[in-house]
């Protein structure tokens, strides 16, 4: 699709938002991406022998694991190993990459749990929003990822998606001229909202006398 087909709207398509829960969306889910994504061509064999092949490699023996940056890396035994299971001599080619399974396969295997980071449902992988708790339905990982929990979970697995444009929750908002919200926490993030986003916090009294001591 051209640029001009992923648009809110022809004319002025940021003008004024209003946001409901205005501190998880603004400040606690700020990076997280907006996704438009199409699909790509799909290898569901490959999924299968690559969970095969994560299976059969160990950790720190053949891959270290980055919880921070949530990624599974390969060192050079985890490579050879990897390459004699598949009877390949290059997980590198390009012409027949492996390298992008394997990784998928790992990631699946050592950072996302079942019942944590989704759960399994009507045969599909759905995921959990790690910040509500969730189920997101109808969102799906990119790049690869949920191709390699459905092989995981030994669910049917769907075509690849591609990311066509992304882009976060404070720069979407960020391109609005005019920006509020509410949210009844909203003062324990004030200086944030004002340094990121120019907004002033107004506390609004309650309608009513509270009651409770």
């Amino acid at each position: 699709p051209a640029p001009s087909d992923l648009s809110l709207r022809e004319k002025d398509p940021f003008n004024f938002a209003v946001v409901d829960e205005v501190d998880s969306i603004l400040v606690d889910e700020a990076r997280t991406p907006l996704i438009i994504s199409g699909v790509a061509e799909s290898a569901p064999q490959k999924y299968e022998v690559a969970l095969e092949v994560a299976r059969a490699l160990r950790k720190t023996v053949h891959y270290t694991v980055d919880e921070k940056q949530r990624q599974c890396v390969l060192i050079e035994a985890g490579v050879e190993t990897a390459e004699k299971l598949l009877g390949k001599d290059d997980l590198f080619d390009p012409e027949d990459p492996w390298l992008p399974f394997i990784n998928n396969a790992l990631n699946a295997k050592e950072l996302y749990v079942k019942d944590k980071a989704y759960i399994v449902k009507r045969g599909e992988v759905m995921i959990v929003d790690e910040f509500t708790g969730r189920v997101m339905d109808g969102r799906r990982w990119s790049n690869g990822l949920h191709q390699a929990i459905e092989a995981k979970e030994g669910v049917p697995i769907q075509a690849e998606s591609v990311t066509l444009a992304s882009i976060s929750y404070q720069s979407l908002f960020r391109l609005f001229n005019k920006l509020g919200g509410m949210t009844g926490t909203a003062f324990t993030e004030a200086k944030e909202f004002e340094e990121v986003y120019k907004l002033k916090t107004v506390v609004i009294p309650p309608n009513l006398i509270k009651k409770r001591e």
